[in-house]
């Protein structure tokens, strides 16, 4: 096949010197060298000065929003055999130079045993950890569903291959239970569609239907429903092949992508990362493809004669029922569509996507959106040689974590920029000194990875200048405020040799954040005010969170960062913080939306609270300090499981983690409770749990993609936060408050 004229706009471009660091001896040595912000962004450095790297890539124009042009290219994510044999090139230096305690500062007097020793070999071991480049990245584990769509990928597309296959066959099989299923999360109950994708994996991977551990799994899945039961993305991945009927799926119109953003439903109304999802899917709805079956799946249905048993629709007066109904009419649209528009809106629906791959070929720098943008324009006539299928394929060859036993896991996205301010804010806090270079070398990459053109974001705030940063290594078109806020934080703590270099960045991220307020006065994650309470009924939308609107997580992040910039008095901040209270459970905590949960909600909105002025006796801090108290768990560490988001009971109930409990502790800590017995009996758990080599396990998922639905393992919180937490417990709060709220005196 060859790419049509429709779609071809553009070709897609395809550990650190340490020295022996300075930790101060107390909080007086926290600030040296940090100013505080200009108060105006100054003008974005033109894209020539910032880097010759660039490939070549289309621009594009939101509604309303003027063109764009593409920012160079970043080296970034090889196959992770090539990064570690990169890093280790490296390591001997970090250990070199951080060799023993001896080579660090001493404790604060009247420091309790272990805890200054735990804090220099969680140090060393981060500092180890640094790429060359200065970035911090550890694998980002969700769940066998990335691994086994990967594979249907590739045989839709005919690319599959033994070894890869194999590869990742041995992964999925490593995390079978024993009663045959698959869970979503460490411990979790089974999860029927994660247990049907990855059943059809090893089936392509040659496992017989009547081996053992083949068996139990089909015969856990027929008791629960089978595949008629299994959520819409599992069964439109088997209708690409044969396995389930289009007709028995939701309709998705590509004629949505000609919907104007005022209009309820339209594109800008989902998440952006719905939006990267729909907008391939209703090209592939639109044509609904079905490549030949290798095998039958009649052993996955519960009755195999009747695959898709009836089902009665919800009343009409409910949301269910009317959107039922829709979709039944949009069956019937679908039947009589103009042919000219159908054909124009899946034209658009192709540049849409297009332009909105990034410099590495990466969509949204997230393996699904990528997935199905692959497999629309594969539909629409990109030949697999065509410089835009050739980078996207070759983009998710780099979610790839290949494990030492010779197993392959797809991560869902890689997070660097999340992880390397979350490191250097750790070691930062741990006291290493704001020039060490570790520290700069870090500050250097993300000045680097600062975004300075318009995204998706620009179709609710047109007049804003862009400024901020992303999660990812290439994800230019969606930076999100939390990143934005923590880079920020991190920028703050590093004293680099062009401080005008690094104010300019944080003007133009202080800026871009503020003008993302929502109107209710918080914040959300990619977007303002993406609110509507419409997505997330549709019959399509069975699976996660659809749409994007404020956290408590985000907003104490972004108030925590605004009050260190010297604007708590800000009537914008004030707002954020009336916000911040009135979501305040009535148990005294908060809900977490990106982390598990109310323990990151209240870690996250605690430390805020605190650098905002608000006092320890505030009767909000009070209720938090109890529920802290009250959830800790015998071995002096807390935990949350993932339950929790479905059932409130579990709140703050959970095997202890190290992430979770440094969390609890960084929260009480800027409470005033660094004296508190929950805070003692909090520091000796990290202290005793640490390993030899200065991390922690950390089997459990305590990250959070959907609540409920997409939980994720993110490696290296097991690291930095704790030693966040080591770091505030020995050297005290990072900085003195740089503004006062009104509400500091604790009226409520």
């Amino acid at each position: 096949m060859t790419a049509t004229t429709d779609g071809s706009a553009e070709s897609a471009g395809a550990g650190s010197e340490s020295t022996p660091g300075a930790l101060p001896p107390g909080p007086a040595g926290r600030t040296a060298g940090l100013a505080a912000g200009p108060p105006a962004p100054p003008p974005v450095p033109p894209a020539a000065a910032r880097s010759s790297r660039a490939g070549p890539r289309a621009e594009y124009a939101p509604p309303g929003v003027p063109g764009l042009l593409g920012r160079p290219s970043r080296p970034g994510t090889g196959r992770a055999a090539d990064r570690d044999t990169i890093r280790e090139a490296v390591r001997g230096t970090a250990r070199e130079t951080v060799r023993t305690t001896a080579d660090l500062p001493r404790p604060p007097d009247g420091t309790r045993p272990g805890v200054y020793e735990a804090a220099a070999r969680a140090t060393r071991n981060l500092l180890d950890r640094q790429d060359p480049e200065g970035w911090w990245k550890g694998d980002l584990e969700t769940n066998v569903t990335m691994d086994a769509e990967d594979l249907l990928l590739r045989q839709f597309l005919g690319i599959r291959d033994e070894a890869t296959t194999q590869a990742a066959a041995l992964f999925i099989r490593g995390e079978q239970r024993e009663d045959g299923t698959w869970a979503t999360f460490h411990g979790g109950p089974p999860e029927l569609s994660a247990t049907i994708e990855a059943y059809v994996a090893l089936r392509l991977a040659g496992d017989a239907p009547d081996a053992p551990h083949m068996t139990r799994a089909s015969a856990w899945i027929r008791a629960h429903g089978g595949i008629a039961a299994a959520r819409v993305f599992t069964r439109i991945w088997l209708a690409l092949f044969g396995w389930w009927n289009w007709e028995h799926l939701p309709e998705l119109p590509p004629e949505l992508v000609f919907l104007p953003p005022w209009v309820p439903l339209n594109i800008y109304d989902f998440g952006c990362w719905a939006r990267q999802t729909i907008v391939p899917l209703t090209v592939v709805s639109a044509l609904r493809p079905v490549r030949p079956a290798p095998f039958a799946l009649d052993e996955l249905h519960a009755d195999a004669r009747t695959p898709n048993p009836a089902r009665r629709l919800a009343p009409l007066t409910s949301w269910d029922g009317a959107f039922q109904r829709m979709d039944k009419a949009l069956h019937v649209y679908r039947r009589f569509a103009p042919r000219r528009l159908r054909k124009a809106a899946m034209a658009t629906a192709g540049r849409w996507i297009v332009e909105r791959q990034e410099n590495d070929g990466c969509w949204g720098g997230i393996q699904p959106p990528a997935v199905y943008s692959v497999i629309a324009l594969h539909l629409l006539g990109y030949d697999l040689g065509h410089p835009v299928m050739r980078a996207g394929l070759e983009s998710l060859e780099r979610f790839a974590v290949w494990r030492a036993d010779g197993a392959r896991m797809i991560e869902a996205c890689q997070s660097p920029v999340w992880d390397t301010c979350l490191a250097a804010i750790a070691l930062a806090d741990a006291g290493l000194r704001p020039d060490h270079p570790a520290l700069v070398k870090a500050a250097d990459w993300m000045l680097g990875e600062e975004i300075v053109r318009t995204g998706d974001w620009a179709v609710r705030r047109p007049g804003l200048a862009p400024g901020g940063w992303a999660f990812e290594f290439h994800n230019d078109t969606y930076p999100d405020i939390d990143d934005t806020a923590e880079v920020v934080l991190a920028l703050r703590r590093i004293k680099h040799p062009d401080p005008a270099r690094v104010e300019a960045a944080i003007a133009r991220g202080v800026s871009w954040n503020l003008g993302m307020q929502s109107r209710n006065g918080a914040w959300g994650a990619f977007d303002a005010d993406n609110t509507s309470p419409l997505p997330n009924k549709l019959p399509f939308c069975d699976f996660g969170e659809v749409i994007d609107p404020p956290s408590a997580d985000v907003t104490a992040h972004v108030v925590e960062m605004l009050a260190f910039e010297g604007r708590a008095g800000d009537a914008r901040t004030r707002r954020g913080i009336a916000w911040l209270l009135a979501e305040q459970e009535a148990s005294g905590g908060w809900f977490g939306r990106w982390g598990t949960n109310y323990v990151y909600g209240t870690g996250s909105v605690v430390p805020a609270l605190a650098a905002a002025g608000i006092s320890p006796g505030h009767p909000a801090i009070r209720r938090a300090v109890r529920w802290l108290e009250s959830v800790q768990n015998e071995d002096g560490g807390w935990g949350e499981d993932q339950r929790s988001y479905k059932d409130p009971s579990w709140a703050g109930k959970g095997a202890s983690t190290p992430s979770q409990t440094a969390w609890a502790l960084m929260a009480l800590l800027s409470a005033g409770e660094r004296e508190g017995k929950a805070v003692e009996r909090g520091i000796a758990h990290l202290v005793e749990t640490q390993k030899e080599d200065g991390t922690w396990d950390e089997p459990y998922f305590t990250g959070t993609g959907f609540p409920w639905d997409f939980s994720i393992n993110y490696h290296l919180y097991r690291l930095v936060f704790p030693l966040t937490a080591l770091g505030r417990y020995l050297y005290g709060e990072p900085f003195a408050p740089a503004g006062a709220h009104p509400a500091a005196a604790g009226e409520a």
